[in-house]
């Protein structure tokens, strides 16, 4: 395993992470590795993965000032609008570039897992992009409140196996997806779509992620001059946090992860691994889950399909351990509420999974003051969510 910087072992985040797979998988996990360290020194690799982020996704993406949200809660706050990507979220920053990454290597088709669906259509929309065939593994329960994505996928080309499971949700996706890659590796790339996983995913997921915080970091010291005080992004696996909080890593820069206390922090009725998890071992790395005093995993509950997983990023609960970054759980009620305040402040209809992060924010402004400068990563937008939304409320 290559070494990272952030880390104490090679694979690892402090106590976190690692590769805890069959056998048979560390053979190709330690290809993906080799490859993806190959191509992230490689100039021309680089250089078309960012062609590709400017002429086809349409990076940079705005740094929005928020006027009537940050006059609502007393302090100036900026949306990163990755809601504005192609297909609609930042899940698209890394189907592409491991979807040159799986060309590179001379793979014949890819295979991904998803929750709310936007990362299946970013690597359904990388797969017609580069002409290979798809395979997405979707929970049958996330197929029923996102069916819009669904149709998104079959129409560019995926095929989309719904998973019944436990739950039926983005768990039971991963574990599907996870057997079927054993037994088609040589030929198939698995483009997993959070900065959790087996290494070297969380690690690589996180550098294609990265775009987002490198461009806010420009864009708000073009804006005022300073730095952010905070950082602000939901967390199930965790990638739009990371890509937000990464560049921002050696500043004094406040890092909260948002996590879903779903209908609270009662067994089975959430998804916040750190805040209610412990430490154990699902989809093949170390972190916090929720699981059982036996470790036997629990189902995982939140309004957004996206965030509806019982463990987090290694790198996250390393954060959250280290004191670098704060996590906190917002319920599917906030969650809801921040979803129409911000579509009425704001014109802009945000994500379930980004609208527990404007949540903390709202729930912030006793705390912040004309100081602080607040930059929340609109990680996708709600179109996707606007049935269920109308489904659970009206």
């Amino acid at each position: 395993m290559a070494h990272d910087a952030t880390t104490s072992r090679p694979g690892y985040f402090g106590r976190f992470g690692g590769q805890y797979v069959p056998a048979t998988l560390l053979s190709a996990l330690d290809e993906l590795e080799a490859a993806f360290l190959d191509a992230r020194d490689d100039p021309e690799f680089n250089e078309e993965y960012h062609r590709l982020l400017r002429d086809y996704v349409g990076r940079p993406s705005p740094l929005y000032p928020a006027p009537r949200l940050s006059e609502r809660v007393g302090a100036k706050v900026y949306l990163k609008r990755e809601d504005l990507n192609h297909t609609g979220a930042h899940k698209i920053n890394n189907t592409i570039g491991q979807g040159l990454l799986a060309k590179r290597m001379g793979k014949r088709r890819i295979m991904a897992e998803t929750g709310a669906g936007q990362h299946g259509v970013a690597t359904a929309t990388v797969a017609a992009l580069l002409g290979l065939p798809c395979q997405v593994y979707m929970g049958v329960e996330d197929v029923r409140r996102q069916r819009l994505n669904v149709y998104r996928m079959r129409l560019l080309g995926a095929e989309v196996i719904p998973v019944e499971g436990t739950s039926g949700t983005l768990k039971d996706a991963c574990d599907e997806a996870m057997r079927a890659w054993m037994g088609q590796y040589e030929e198939t790339l698995y483009v997993f779509g959070s900065v959790a996983g087996p290494h070297p995913y969380p690690t690589m997921v996180r550098d294609f992620q990265r775009v987002i915080g490198d461009e806010a970091r420009r864009q708000i010291l073009d804006a005022e001059g300073r730095l952010p005080t905070k950082l602000v992004a939901c967390v199930g696996g965790g990638s739009n946090a990371i890509g937000l909080f990464y560049a921002f890593l050696e500043d004094d820069v406040e890092l909260i992860g948002v996590e879903a206390a779903g209908l609270g922090l009662q067994p089975g009725q959430h998804s916040a691994s750190i805040c209610a998890g412990t430490f154990g071992v699902l989809d093949g790395a170390a972190t916090y889950v929720i699981q059982d005093e036996d470790g036997q995993v629990l189902p995982a509950h939140s309004v957004a399909a996206g965030l509806d997983y019982p463990a987090v990023g290694p790198q996250h609960a390393d954060f959250h351990d280290s004191g670098r970054g704060r996590y906190v759980a917002v319920t599917d009620e906030q969650a809801l509420e921040a979803f129409r305040t911000l579509t009425e402040l704001e014109g802009i209809i945000p994500a379930l999974e980004s609208a527990h992060a404007v949540a903390q924010v709202l729930a912030m402004a006793d705390e912040l003051t004309d100081d602080d400068l607040v930059i929340i990563n609109i990680s996708g937008r709600g179109d996707k969510d606007c049935e269920e939304v109308q489904r659970l409320t009206e």
